[in-house]
């Protein structure tokens, strides 16, 4: 017999069970990944409800606390996107301890994009894949605006596939920190609301309350760190310059650099991906790099891998045009 589509309500259930277990496909993960490309409004209900709780801000008004923690939060977090969860999830451009690795896991955590496992399973598919119609948010296949945030919402992009991640699926705590990824953003949002209610009773003269630290110091906090993450994706394949020929078109951006703490030196990246500074060169600013040197210090992590000589050497002072390929943007066919 045909297999039957999935009924209404059956797929309800699911996406309601997946807020809480990411790991949870009935159908199982291999059937979902296989799925087309559509948005699945009740999983990523949560995603929208932290856009739309930045408009919180209307009834709670701001204060120069809670501003100034919200910058704070967005560079603290994004260096745990860039430094933790790209350079050592991802690439294991540096050692740690399991001990460590836990406590930089749980760090992770906190910028509310999935579990560890899950961010470096895609971002380890995107570079085997990258600019290929695989890849699962490449501007010139997929369009800006599905590679910036509408792959995120597709449900075929939910699973883990443990399998790409094996040196990382054997540790269980990280396992079970990726398949309840709800868990630590739940308890930062709290951390934020009972901060601000403790200044609200102790430090009255800053100005600030529970409600104003959970609207600025996670909601909108957490979803400018989604939109400076999302522009790697989105712009990093089509603004900059090239030094290196790679067979994508991933380009190297200073503005960039300074939004993901340098991040944006994308095409250096994929020239050489195992080098835990993206910046290759002195005048490229990698704050992302410093701070790990900084962490290096204390003991937590060691073993940062250098750029290569002759990579170097490959790069000085050169550009190269964009491959043929890319000269044009190419869309997929299918509904966005």
């Amino acid at each position: 017999m045909p297999a039957t589509k999935p009924s209404f309500l059956h797929r309800l259930r699911t996406a309601l069970v997946q807020w809480i277990d990411a790991d949870y496909c009935p159908e199982g993960a291999a059937k979902m990944r296989q799925e087309p490309d559509r948005v699945d409004w009740v999983r990523v209900a949560p995603f929208v409800v932290l856009h739309l709780g930045c408009f919180g801000a209307i009834w709670t008004g701001w204060s120069p606390f809670a501003v100034g923690l919200a910058v704070v939060l967005y560079f603290a977090r994004m260096f745990a996107v860039t430094g933790i969860y790209h350079r050592y999830f991802s690439h294991k451009t540096y050692s740690t301890s399991r001990a460590g690795q836990f406590l930089l896991a749980l760090w992770g955590a906190t910028t509310v994009q999935r579990g560890p496992l899950w961010w470096a399973y895609h971002h380890r598919h995107h570079h085997q894949h990258s600019d290929e119609e695989t890849d699962a948010h490449s501007p010139h296949v997929h369009g800006f605006l599905w590679s910036h945030i509408g792959w995120i919402t597709s449900r075929r992009n939910f699973p883990t596939d443990y399998s790409k991640v094996k040196d990382l699926a054997k540790y269980p705590e990280l396992v079970w920190l990726n398949r309840f990824d709800i868990v630590v953003p739940l308890l930062f949002a709290g951390s934020m609301y009972a901060l601000g209610a403790v200044l609200q009773s102790f430090a009255p003269g800053l100005g600030t309350s529970g409600p104003q630290l959970l609207v600025w110091g996670f909601f909108i906090s957490t979803t400018a760190l989604f939109h400076g993450t999302s522009c790697i994706n989105s712009m990093a394949h089509i603004m900059g310059r090239r030094r290196f020929q790679t067979d994508d078109d991933s380009r190297n951006s200073f503005l960039l650099s300074l939004i993901c703490l340098g991040e944006g030196w994308h095409n250096n990246h994929h020239r050489y991906q195992s080098a835990t500074r993206n910046g290759f060169y002195w005048w490229e600013i990698d704050p992302t790099y410093y701070g790990l040197k900084l962490l290096s210090w204390t003991g937590l992590i060691w073993g940062l891998k250098a750029v290569p000589k002759s990579v170097l050497d490959e790069g000085a002072g050169k550009r190269v045009p964009s491959p043929p390929a890319f000269n044009k943007v190419v869309r997929s066919s299918g509904p966005r």
